[in-house]
């Protein structure tokens, strides 16, 4: 029994305030995000490599996907998980929404390993797990959605020095990428591909974000259609999807799914988390126990990620040195067994 003047012990159910309603209103529509978009992944692949078949692949600057009735089916699937992601952005923070692309990594590597016959060593599998961990870590403490009121107030943080700046290094990366690097490297590197399409999609979730929190007024009673800033806001968004889009499938025609989910992912979660931090200053929110647990959780998440690029050359039952010896990732498409890894580039030394 507690004495007089002090007062009882919390039990945890007492400390733990819990997510807000739009925090799991925004975590429900992220995860089914993340199921239509992983498994877009590989129903998009089957449409390249068929289109790629009996034409100019994308990978060398082809658009014979275009006519690939099932590459669509795949772009469909896609924009249903992309409208769920773009409604998660308009109920809770970048910092819990982007995360939960991981299990867009396991779905897409699993179909890859049982679809694709992209083989998927056990440690990868691990690597996957790491991955959960580290974004249900970071879902668990990630803060309240910011209250906004206009997207007038969205505008104003977007003009602020800080982002100002951020927005100006990557444009002028993205700049150098597409007309210095990818000429160069971007049949054999894959974070050039990669680069282009992460940088600009960090842009893409701010005006995401803002376009969504526009139209959640919207619909609630306060028109934001008719401030320019909303506008401006919906040409961002179309003009970097257009961008992700075309650098996506290049890099999807030219590498192994199983390694290019992950590595996106990475690559756009930090970038996206980087940019909401300097944009809606999430962190200012958040107690230095709470901004620590969640670099520990992303930090778990890049470990998953490395064991999994590891190991993509690693086959179950073979020493290291067996497995070292790669094949073309596009191997099976001229009758040769490409199952026996997981090949970072596309190595096709006939051309």
């Amino acid at each position: 029994m507690a004495t007089e003047g002090q007062s009882p012990p919390m039990s945890w159910r007492d400390s733990y305030k819990g997510m807000s309603s739009d925090n799991i209103k925004g975590l429900i529509l992220a995860l089914s995000s993340s199921l239509f978009i992983g498994a877009s992944f590989i129903v998009k692949k089957k449409g390249l490599k068929k289109a790629g078949a009996s034409g100019i692949r994308a990978g060398v600057g082809g658009y014979s996907y275009l006519y690939e009735p099932l590459w669509w089916v795949g772009m469909i699937t896609m924009i249903v998980g992309e409208i769920a992601n773009f409604a998660a952005y308009a109920f809770a923070p970048a910092i819990l929404v982007t995360p939960l692309g991981a299990l867009s990594i396991i779905i897409s590597a699993v179909l890859a390993h049982i679809i694709l016959r992209e083989r998927l060593h056990i440690f990868g599998v691990l690597g996957c797990a790491l991955c959960v961990v580290g974004s249900t870590t970071i879902v668990l403490h990630a803060p309240q959605e910011r209250m906004i009121e206009s997207v007038t107030e969205v505008w104003d943080l977007a003009m602020e020095p800080g982002f100002l700046l951020y927005a100006a290094l990557v444009i002028t990366a993205v700049f150098i990428l597409i007309f210095h690097f990818i000429p160069q490297y971007g049949q054999t590197h894959i974070m050039v591909y990669i680069g282009v399409c992460s940088l600009v999609g960090s842009l893409s979730v701010m005006s995401v974000k803002a376009l969504g929190i526009a139209l959640k007024l919207t619909l609630s009673g306060m028109n934001q259609l008719v401030y320019p800033q909303t506008w401006v806001f919906t040409l961002v968004v179309i003009s970097c999807v257009l961008t992700q889009m075309n650098y996506l499938n290049k890099a999807l025609d030219t590498f192994n799914t199983a390694v290019v989910s992950p590595i996106y992912y990475v690559m756009f979660t930090s970038l996206t988390i980087l940019a909401s931090v300097i944009m809606f200053k999430d962190w200012d929110r958040q107690s230095p126990t709470q901004v620590v647990t969640e670099m520990c959780g992303f930090v778990t998440i890049l470990g998953g990620t490395f064991l999994l690029h590891r190991t993509k050359d690693m086959v179950d039952g073979l020493p290291t040195s067996m497995s070292s010896v790669r094949l073309s990732k596009h191997a099976d498409e001229d009758g040769i067994d490409g199952s026996e890894g997981i090949p970072l580039r596309w190595q096709d030394n006939s051309l």
